[in-house]
């Protein structure tokens, strides 16, 4: 059997990396360095989708003869995007306004030159202290995620509940991910002969 070729994962996301790596896809890492501002008035679902088509292209026009895939991933609460947050208070502010409350999960994921599809997956906090919330972040993990938390990680500990894929709201909604890799003709581990 040849081996299977490596896809060229558009991100520096060590999730992204884990959940396909876990499937036995050999990856080339290439992050793709964009403008990941909204636009005014640009919906979250669109926005997710731009960035993640942008990301792949990008990539894709350093690798033309490789399969490209790209994501981005962003919490919206009330219609309004959470990025990443970039001090320890503004982390604790959005945790603070997601305790106990419901939102949504938007994660687009992009094969260059084929498509893009956005899954939404709803969240529910459990109602969270003020120390909670702050313990959370002074342990540096909320730093670097959208919406200042990570479920798969420490925050978990916030998440009451998940309705949609487990693995979207991770960062790369990974039946989507597939469909998109088969529609381009990557060959995936288990379909070598």
């Amino acid at each position: 059997m040849p081996p299977v070729s490596p896809l060229v994962l558009a991100s520096a996301s060590p999730r992204r990396r884990a959940l396909l790596e876990q499937l036995g896809i050999p990856l080339r890492i290439d992050p793709a360095h964009l403008d990941e501002n909204a636009r005014p008035g640009e919906p979250a679902e669109q926005y997710v989708l731009r960035l993640a088509r942008e990301k792949a292209e990008a990539v894709h026009a350093r690798h033309p003869n490789d399969t490209v895939l790209a994501a981005d991933t962003s919490v919206v609460l009330e219609g309004r995007i959470l990025g990443k947050p970039e001090t320890a208070e503004e982390a604790v502010e959005m945790l603070r306004a997601l305790s106990g409350r419901s939102h949504q999960v938007m994660t687009a994921v992009a094969v260059a030159g084929v498509g893009a599809r956005c899954v939404t997956a709803a969240v529910t906090f459990a109602a969270a202290s003020e120390a909670a919330l702050r313990w959370y972040v002074s342990t540096g993990e909320p730093m670097d995620k959208a919406g200042a938390y990570a479920v798969q990680g420490i925050g978990g500990f916030l998440v009451e509940r998940i309705e949609g894929s487990y693995s979207a709201v991770v960062g790369l909604p990974l039946v989507e991910t597939l469909a998109l890799l088969r529609e381009a003709g990557y060959i995936l581990p288990w379909e070598q002969r």
